[in-house]
């Protein structure tokens, strides 16, 4: 099953069954109505994008209803983040740093918190066709 991808746009609202891109240079936030905004304020660990700025304000407007998952990557990005989210009781994946082809980004969100899971690429795609009923 093919998921349908666009890039997000300012005040769009979040839809079930579609993958968000990020648009570049423009942090993604979420909002308590369910829509998407954009900002350009500073870098946060040297991007924007930032997935903790984008982690931080679902956690903010959806608590206990966001699951973070945080996969390889160069720097400790995400990690604030995914912590935020399990504060608020979201569920909270962060990839094997053993399999990632970057494991900065896992061993760093390792530091900050206990996740609910540590999972493999396959052990994630497998979780969310579970949670999707494929």
């Amino acid at each position: 099953m093919a998921i349908p991808a666009k890039e997000i746009e300012e005040k769009e609202p979040i839809n079930p069954g579609k993958l968000y891109l990020a648009p570049p240079n423009y942090h993604v936030l979420t909002e308590k109505d369910a829509t998407f905004s954009l900002c350009a304020s500073e870098n946060v660990y040297y991007s924007r994008p930032s997935i903790s700025v984008t982690f931080e304000s679902m956690a903010f407007a959806f608590r206990d209803k966001v699951i973070g998952i945080l996969l390889s990557g160069a720097n400790a990005d995400g990690s604030d983040g995914l912590k935020t989210i399990s504060e608020f009781g979201g569920l909270t994946i962060i990839q094997d740093p053993e399999e990632a082809e970057i494991p900065s980004m896992p061993l760093s969100a390792l530091k900050l918190l206990k996740p609910d899971f540590i999972f493999t690429k396959q052990e994630i795609n497998k979780f969310l066709l579970r949670l999707i009923n494929l």
